[in-house]
Order: C-alpha cells, then sequence, then structure tokens
C-alpha cells in the first residue's frame, strides 16, 4: 500500500528529471509514491510506476461497475439467475 505524499521529496522541479532522470524513476519504483514534476513551482506531469498506474486505472474501473450495478438495481433494471445464465450460455 501506498503512503502519503511527502512533500519534501515527492515534489520535483523538471531541470531534477532532466539532470538525472534515474533518480527520479528509481525514487517512485523505491518509495512507490508518484513524484510532482513543476515548471516555475507550478505542477505539471506526475511520474508513477506503470503498476501503480494499472492498479489505479483496474480499480476505477471496477469500482465505477460497482456503482453501475448499484444503479441498475435502485432503479429496477435487473435480471434473474437464470436469464444471465442464458444470455452467458451457461443454461442446460
Amino acid at each position: 500500500m501506498r503512503s502519503g505524499i511527502k512533500y519534501s521529496e515527492d515534489i520535483v522541479p523538471i531541470s531534477d528529471l532532466k539532470i538525472n532522470p534515474g533518480r527520479i524513476i528509481n525514487q517512485v519504483d523505491k518509495t512507490r509514491r508518484p513524484v510532482l514534476l513543476t515548471i516555475r513551482g507550478r505542477g505539471v506531469a506526475i511520474v508513477e510506476s506503470v503498476k501503480d498506474y494499472e492498479e489505479r486505472t483496474e480499480e476505477k474501473a471496477f469500482l465505477r461497475g460497482v456503482v453501475k450495478g448499484l444503479m441498475d438495481i435502485e432503479e429496477g433494471r435487473e435480471i434473474g439467475m437464470t436469464e444471465v445464465k442464458k444470455r452467458l450460455g451457461l443454461s442446460k
């Protein structure tokens, strides 16, 4: 599990990335925290590991599906297990 942002470490000027990209990549890999890149003190980009990005994307899609399912139930759009099996080709 990722820990919270450490402002003293995780916000860096983009010039640091240009000078030593390996240090930023190693930091992201080691801490599992994203790094905020800045230009003139304003955030412009986030550097994070591919694994963390994929996990976050999958979790977001899952949660959207759960919310959609709950909304469908609340609005009466539901079907029984027999119909589900039939639609999936699992019924005999």
